[in-house]
């Protein structure tokens, strides 16, 4: 099968407030709901995820899978794959929500739009290989009262659950530069010294 795959490939809508779920917690898959009937991806396509705004714009690569375990279609029978309203979920092949890349040449027609594999193979490029893993250190420190180190672990662990991502820094550094670190809060960088703010 080719990268495109036989029946081309697609763009996929995600709404802003997706969207934050996404860059803000790591997910191998993304769920496609409420497809309906009609013309629609099939697993093996490559998708394009794309961000709710205007312009649009690509923040993940990926291909489509059956949320009830067929992956590919038969290449002897193109009428192989799921049945018609199946689940299908889109597995990340490449994520660039830190760095979305721009697409004002996308049409799309809702939230699943089939495209030419020229425009795909194009933006695809665009965002290029994934660069390659090193470690971090990423933290968080909650200063905590209690009555002992059991009840301090269970309230740092509300916390966290409460509080989450959307107010809780996380600190994050490479293994081999500590010194380095910054601080994040809802996945961007945030500037946490009260002296250096306006």
């Amino acid at each position: 099968m080719s990268e495109a795959g036989p029946a081309g490939a697609w763009a996929v809508v995600i709404p802003g407030e997706r969207y934050e779920a996404e860059r803000l917690f790591h997910h191998d898959t993304l769920e496609l709901t409420g497809l309906g009937g009609g013309v629609r991806p099939g697993p093996g396509d490559p998708v394009l995820v794309v961000r709710d705004e205007q312009p649009p714009s690509v923040v993940a690569l990926g291909r489509v899978v059956a949320a009830d375990g067929i992956q590919e279609r038969d290449p002897d029978d193109p009428q192989s794959g799921p049945e018609e309203g199946a689940a299908l979920a889109v597995t990340y092949t490449r994520q660039v929500f830190e760095a979305p890349v721009p697409a004002d040449r996308l049409a799309l027609d809702g939230p699943v739009t089939r495209i030419d594999p020229a425009v795909y193979h194009e933006l695809a490029g665009r965002i290029g290989p994934a660069p390659d893993r090193r470690g971090w250190l990423v933290s968080l420190d909650i200063p905590i009262e209690a009555a002992s180190p059991a009840e301090a672990v269970r309230l740092f662990w509300a916390y966290v659950q409460e509080l989450g991502p959307r107010e809780l820094p996380a600190f994050v550094a490479p293994v081999d530069d500590e010194l380095a670190m910054q601080a994040f809060v809802l996945g961007v960088e945030a500037n946490q010294d009260p002296e250096e703010e306006d």
